[in-house]
């Protein structure tokens, strides 16, 4: 048994959170690197900061699913935060410190976050971590892989795409009401977070079904994508990679999303894996492709 505690999250924490957070993932990057993929690096100062505002959105908006593991000296060991958005509970991030993996501090976090849910409908952008993977099937989510397309973008290829528009708050309440549709729950509070910080591109034209895609604030591409069908939702794809800078990337693609691929591979990208997507209590979603923090 572990002899490590857990403790809710508060704004103070986040700068040494933010540390142990890249320093898990930078750890988990290196080994499950494909030989094709560049070395991972640390994340810059800017990407720091951006970790830290967005967990700071979440610490602020539920902050009764965010919860730190430390040792008795104060010394971080893990966290884990989660949000409730109306209907939908989502894992936005959970990590163990490599020198604390297998001593019981990843379950502790893991039940604390969960007793959060109640009877919602749960989402998970997991590691492909053994250890993850076999705590999330346990407590009842299916795992669907996911799979990630990147690589240099052939920009002669890329389409004319018509009936697409920026984002504004008054697209909110549809954008909510599809996601219900898709996910099982509305982003509510993630939305105006997101629109501040990234691009949004809509479908919302009449005799159009609705879709959307926020873009990557610095690379370009599609942090997340939603949609009503796949014909909308390659079009919002396209759109997305024409704004791309140098390598595109095209992460979050389970098995019911084959239109991603089929754009991925008609851009020339090339295929490879991601984790999982595990969900409780809601189909997997399509056409959508996942944010890793707002699921």
């Amino acid at each position: 048994m572990s002899s490590e505690r857990i403790r809710p999250m508060t704004p103070d924490d986040l700068p040494a959170a933010q540390r142990a957070c890249a320093a898990t993932f930078l750890e988990a990057d290196r080994r499950d690197r494909r030989w094709n993929d560049p070395e991972p690096e640390p994340p810059d100062e800017a990407a720091a900061r951006a970790w830290i505002e967005g967990i700071g959105h979440h610490v602020a908006t539920d902050p009764g699913g965010c919860w730190l593991a430390e040792t008795d000296g104060g010394e971080i060991a893990g966290l884990a935060v989660a949000q409730n958005r109306a209907t939908v509970w989502y894992l936005a991030v959970f990590a163990v410190l490599p020198g604390f993996q297998g001593k019981g501090v990843g379950r502790m976090l893991i039940d604390a976050a969960l007793a959060h849910a109640g009877d919602r409908v749960c989402l998970i952008s997991s590691s492909p971590h053994p250890g993850a993977t076999r705590r999330y099937r346990l407590a009842g989510f299916t795992l669907h892989p996911l799979m990630r397309m990147s690589g240099r973008l052939d920009r002669s290829v890329l389409p004319k795409t018509e009936g697409l528009r920026e984002g504004r708050p008054d697209d909110f309440e549809w954008m909510d009401a599809l996601d219900v549709t898709l996910r099982g729950g509305p982003h509510g509070a993630d939305h105006p977070h997101m629109l501040e910080r990234m691009r949004l591109i809509v479908s919302s034209s009449p005799g159009e079904r609705p879709g959307y895609v926020y873009l990557d604030a610095n690379r370009g591409g599609p942090i997340l994508l939603a949609a009503a069908q796949a014909e909308t939702a390659e079009k919002l794809l396209w759109e997305a990679l024409a704004h791309t800078s140098q390598r595109a990337a095209v992460g979050h693609i389970t098995t019911a999303n084959h239109w991603a691929i089929d754009v991925g591979l008609a851009a020339r990208l090339d295929l490879g894996r991601d984790g999982y997507l595990a969900v409780r209590g809601v189909p997997e979603p399509a056409p959508y492709l996942a944010s890793r923090h707002h699921l």
